[in-house]
C-alpha cells in the first residue's frame, strides 16, 4: 500500500456504493476517473472525491497518478441513523439510514 483515503460516516447505503466500486476494483486510476464519469449512480461522486484524495496523498509521496493502480477498495457499514415514520393505526415503523465507512488503498503498478 503507497496511499490511503478514508471517508467515514457518509449518508449513503453500502450496498449501493458496492455497486459502483466493483466496477473499477482492480484498475488503474486513471481509467477508473474515466468509469466513474460515466457511471450514472449517487456513490460516483463520492468515490471519486476520496479516489482524488488518495491521489493526492501518494503525489505527497513523489508519485503520479499514472503509476498507481486501486489495490483495494472497501465499503463497510457504518452505524445506521434510527428514524420513526407513522403507520395505520397509530402505530409507528422504524426507519434505518444507513451509512458508509468507504477505504481506497493504492499501489504501484508493476511491469
Amino acid at each position: 500500500m503507497i496511499a490511503q483515503a478514508k471517508a467515514k460516516f457518509v449518508r449513503l447505503s453500502p450496498m449501493k456504493t458496492r455497486q459502483v466500486i466493483d466496477l473499477i476494483r482492480g484498475k488503474d486510476v486513471p481509467s477508473a476517473l474515466i468509469t466513474l464519469a460515466h457511471v450514472n449512480k449517487g456513490p460516483t461522486k463520492l468515490i471519486s472525491k476520496v479516489l482524488n484524495a488518495g491521489v493526492s496523498n501518494a503525489k505527497q509521496k513523489g508519485l503520479s497518478e499514472d503509476q498507481l493502480y486501486i489495490s483495494k477498495i472497501v465499503a463497510d457499514q457504518g452505524p445506521s441513523w434510527k428514524r420513526y415514520r407513522s403507520a395505520p393505526f397509530g402505530r409507528a415503523t422504524t426507519i434505518l439510514k444507513k451509512t458508509t465507512h468507504l477505504t481506497i488503498e493504492l499501489d504501484l503498478i508493476t511491469k
